[in-house]
């Protein structure tokens, strides 16, 4: 969606915001990025923009990160695109991996000069002025991308001339830009008067204007003195007497941001554009003040029940098998060149990326050390039960099959899961039944407003052979039950009525079809059963091969089955677990031998 779009609901709605990010130094940076941006979702940003790292590897970077916003988080993303140290094809070659990416927004700029040169000069065969850069990109993309340029309402490090500056964004307009984006600043009185000179000039594409939030006292100051931005007397007086506390300067900060947002809102300022850098808190604390975060009187309801991509080809998904709830990103890699994939259906057996795994990255995540910290040195079942209840507990934030904490949907089932744990029943992924709750329930709620959504209870787990028997013959005397369970290596066996999807969540809402966003289905169980082995494998080898743990997690891996059952009525919580009832997985303290 273009950013000029999402504006003009700004406008006709409630005002909105979004955030800046930039590609971090490291690959560990990096990772807890992508990890700070997906929390940061669910404060509800319009967009993100990711800032050009001028030339090679951080360049690189940019692409990829907004590869991961569109396609694995479900962000609109704005990929900034400087001139310098660009020639024409780099440019080109941005260009297209931002295209390929489903990003329809770029922030066009020229770019600060090199360290090594005090004034900027144009690369050989590159362009001299953001300009260009606009002229180019819409002449070879026509209408697809919104291109954003900067604006300066207190000028720009090489040029304090305010009409030369305004002359010059008129140029960028004319060639093609359709929303401008400022510097960061504190004066909302200039902000104001420089928007009048803006529209004076015939300027009538949207200004955002950049915020920048108070961490601490000191990263306030050097980023207002590198910025040469004025800051208001009485912000430094109340500031300056606890500059050396950190949490009074965020809470006095967070106060005088928020006026100043509050001051642009009322003179018809209707987004607001904040810079993170890369941090949450100081962010978090203005939209807090602001009221806009989301609570239980302001949820933020999602369309789908799961993070819908926006990647090339993606945005019309409506359809995902449960298996991977847990697991969104793998979901989309794995997913992401499958044959049927442009039908809006999931692929097939017959596609060639089917069963493949290694090239999605679907692998464990965490260093082996980090690994066996958090789940232990398992020697019995009871020990693996064990890490499962403290992952229900919240005493850990993830399991091997899960990336996520769990969350608050569990609440109504968690003391049924634990006992299944206790029990040796290992449960990787469950939720609980739904009968019509409304759309905007700050738990279940997704959709259109004035919507009802249900869902049918549903369990997977893993079942050791001994005991697998008596609980396929419970199942299939439950006539309202269907299943399907697998070995690493074995054949499927199932007493679902065909191999079509089955439907265990959905909504109704005013005016549309009823939605089925969330199925079990054969294929796509098969594919998932590949990648919860391989899951459990990765783990096994976090150990030595000689090792207890690694040799009783390889045994669970290569004979127990995965079993996933659902029941098809929506209005019971309860059979499935007393399904279960009395049934104990035998030898839960035999320790493992080598």
């Amino acid at each position: 969606m273009h950013i000029a779009d999402m504006l003009t609901e700004a406008e006709q709605g409630r005002p909105s915001f979004s955030f800046e990010y930039f590609p971090p130094k490291t690959a560990q940076g990096v990772q807890n990025l992508y990890d700070r941006i997906d929390r940061m979702y669910n404060l509800g940003p319009k967009f993100i923009d990711i800032t050009w790292g001028a030339g090679g590897r951080i360049a690189e970077l940019t692409c990829e990160m907004v590869l991961q916003a569109q396609s694995v988080y479900g962000l609109e993303t704005c990929m900034h695109l400087t001139c310098t140290d660009m020639g024409v094809d780099g440019v080109d070659d941005a260009l297209n991996k931002a295209y390929k990416a489903g990003c329809t927004n770029i922030l066009a700029l020229r770019g600060d000069p090199p360290r090594d040169q005090e004034k900027w000069t144009a690369t050989d065969g590159g362009f001299q002025y953001a300009r260009d850069l606009v002229k180019h990109i819409r002449n070879t993309y026509g209408n697809h991308f919104d291109i954003g340029v900067a604006g300066y309402p207190e000028g720009c490090d090489d040029n304090k001339n305010e009409d030369e500056l305004l002359d010059h964004l008129k140029e960028k307009v004319d060639v093609g830009a359709t929303f401008i984006v400022t510097q960061m600043f504190y004066d909302a009185d200039n902000f104001v008067r420089w928007v009048g000179k803006v529209r004076e000039r015939g300027i009538t594409v949207p200004v955002i204007p950049g915020i920048m939030p108070i961490a601490t006292y000191a990263s306030f100051l050097r980023r207002a003195n590198h910025m040469q931005c004025k800051v208001p007397g009485y912000w430094m007086d109340a500031l300056e007497p606890v500059k050396n506390d950190d949490v009074a300067v965020r809470e006095i900060g967070k106060t005088l941001v928020a006026d100043m947002c509050r001051k642009l809102l009322a003179n018809g300022i209707f987004h607001l554009h904040f810079y993170t850098m890369n941090l949450a808190q100081a962010t978090r604390m203005v939209l807090e003040e602001l009221g806009w975060a989301p609570s239980a009187e302001r949820p933020l309801l999602p369309a789908l029940p799961w993070k819908q991509s926006k990647g090339l080809g993606r945005r019309d998904e409506d359809v995902r098998p449960v298996f991977w709830r847990n697991r969104n990103k793998s979901y989309v890699l794995r997913t992401q060149d499958w044959d049927e994939f442009p039908n809006g259906r999931w692929g097939d057996a017959r596609s060639p990326a089917f069963g493949e795994l290694d090239a999605y990255g679907i692998g464990l995540t965490g260093t082996n050390e980090a690994n066996r910290k958090k789940w232990g040195e398992p020697t019995t079942v009871r020990d693996i039960a064990n890490t499962f209840v403290r992952y229900l507990d919240q005493k850990i934030d993830s399991l091997p099959w899960s990336e996520s904490p769990l969350t608050g949907e569990a609440d109504a089932i968690r003391r049924d899961l634990v006992a299944l744990n206790q029990r040796g029943l290992l449960t990787i992924n469950s939720q609980p039944a739904v009968d019509g709750v409304k759309s905007s329930h700050p738990v279940h709620g997704w959709g259109p407003s004035n919507g009802y959504v249900y869902q049918k209870a549903y369990l997977e787990l893993l079942v050791p052979p001994p005991i697998f028997t008596d609980i396929i013959g419970r199942i299939e005397s439950q006539p309202g039950l269907s299943y399907y369970a697998v070995t690493k290596d074995g054949d499927l066996k199932t007493n679902a009525a065909s191999d079509g999807p089955n439907a265990v969540t959905w909504g109704v809402f005013p005016g549309k079809e009823i939605v089925q966003p969330t199925i079990v289905e054969s294929v796509s169980f098969l594919a998932w059963r590949d990648e919860a082995f391989r899951l459990g494998t990765d783990w096994a080898h976090c150990f030595d091969s000689n090792t207890p743990s690694r040799a009783l997690i390889e045994k669970i891996m290569n004979e127990w089955y995965l079993v996933n059952v659902v029941n098809n009525d929506f209005h019971d919580n309860r059979t499935l677990f007393e399904l279960f009832k009395e049934i104990e997985v035998p030898d839960l303290d035999a320790p493992q031998a080598v």
